[in-house]
């Protein structure tokens, strides 16, 4: 690709052009079981938080928690606007199809940094949890799996540049755009309307119906030698977005349907 698309415009970045995907690739071959490893951690860190905590004062921590909302925020638009840009790119060049078995999102020169530094900052994106064991909120389900199986998933598929990442990754930058600028507002006091909460769980959902498609299609376009992926990659991925559809859902009706109870609960 040229480093100016005729119809979207799309320039690469210095930084963009002079990132080396293939070490970061290389990398994560040798090293994507450290996501096991991250996530032992994480557990008794999160779990054994709670019994630290439980007689103990809760802690405040608004404005750490503004400014970690705010950079997580301002890290996803960009990564989003990039992404987007990229899979905007394909989809006007080569169709659907194509955008769905596209490789070149590992290795493009728009989307290459941004696909790596995707799947880091899931191991950062971890420390969400900390807030809300210190702060003493409750930590529901949802939130700790979903950090646990988003890191070995986004970690586990890199490593083999499988198809449909492009479509995954653009979507949870955008989602996540999203949701940390509602974290940061609600940290920072402000008085968000109850429906933007309710929006973002909504694309959440959408979010994951999509995965779950997107997952069948690559395997039914595997069949036809277009889409490189393995089988049990797609088994993984399926199974995870099935469960994210059904936990997200399950809350958007607990947390929206149900009863007066959106506490604006984090939920990714």
């Amino acid at each position: 690709m040229n480093e100016t698309d005729h119809h979207l415009h799309l320039v690469e970045y210095d930084f963009e052009r002079r990132f080396d995907e293939r070490v970061a690739i290389e990398w994560m071959q040798e090293n994507w079981s450290k996501s096991f490893v991250f996530c032992g951690l994480y557990a008794a860190a999160i779990f054994g938080g709670q019994h630290f905590m439980r007689e103990r004062q809760k802690l405040d921590l608004r404005k750490p928690l503004v400014l970690w909302s705010l950079g997580l925020a301002l890290f996803s638009i960009i990564g989003a606007v990039r992404t987007g840009w990229y899979m905007l790119h394909v989809l006007n060049t080569s169709g659907f199809k194509q955008s769905v078995c596209d490789q070149s999102f590992y290795s493009g020169p728009v989307s290459k940094f941004w696909a790596y530094a995707f799947v880091l900052s899931k191991a950062p994106e971890l420390g969400d949890t900390v807030f809300i064991v210190l702060r003493k909120q409750r930590l529901i389900f949802l939130h700790w799996y979903h950090h646990i199986t988003v890191l070995l998933y986004s970690w586990y598929s890199y490593k083999d540049r499988v198809a449909g990442g492009g479509w995954f990754m653009t979507m949870n930058y955008l989602v996540h755009s999203l949701m940390y600028s509602y974290y940061a507002l609600r940290a920072a006091g402000v008085r968000v309307p109850r429906p933007y909460a309710m929006i973002i769980t909504t694309s959440q959902i959408a979010q994951m119906a999509m995965g779950l498609t997107v997952s069948g299609l690559v395997y039914l376009w595997m069949q036809e030698g277009h889409c490189p992926s393995y089988l049990d990659n797609i088994v993984w991925s399926s199974l995870m977005y099935l469960s994210y559809l059904l936990l997200f859902s399950s809350f958007f009706y607990q947390a929206y349907l149900k009863g007066p109870q959106a506490k604006g609960h984090k939920s990714e």
